[in-house]
């Protein structure tokens, strides 16, 4: 169907993430798409369509849950389609703004501490002991 990989990173302008970052990114798509096509499924599905089916998600049972999604959504994996071409379209306009920030938060953390000017002696170290 999909790949959520690198090189759907790479499509979407975020192909320079740091590897740390590249999972985080990635997982955080996967949750959203399963929120989205979720919510747009479950607005087609009546009361106890969606009990059935929460049923599969309680247990686990991912199988049973394609399954279920097979017999009585057929469409559903073209609400997967449009909900992650929505997405990505939507991840596209804000990448240089998610690299940009990315970047910085990478510089900051690469900083040493800030040290005291050389005419300014350092606080001399504290003790605990009286």
């Amino acid at each position: 169907m999909f790949q959520l990989d690198d090189n759907l990173l790479r499509e979407l302008g975020l192909g320079d993430l740091p590897a740390a970052e590249k999972n985080k990114m990635l997982a955080h798509i996967y949750e959203t798409l399963e929120l989205r096509v979720g919510m747009k499924l479950a607005e087609q599905m009546t009361d106890a369509q969606l009990d059935e089916f929460e049923g599969f998600i309680d247990r686990n049972d991912e199988s049973g849950a394609l399954k279920w999604l097979e017999t009585n959504f057929p469409d559903y994996k073209q609400v997967v389609a449009d909900e992650l071409g929505k997405l990505k379209a939507e991840i596209k306009e804000q990448a240089p703004a998610i690299m940009q920030a990315t970047m910085a938060e990478a510089e900051d953390s690469a900083q040493p501490a800030p040290q005291p000017p050389a005419d300014e002696p350092a606080a001399p170290p504290t003790s605990d002991n009286p």
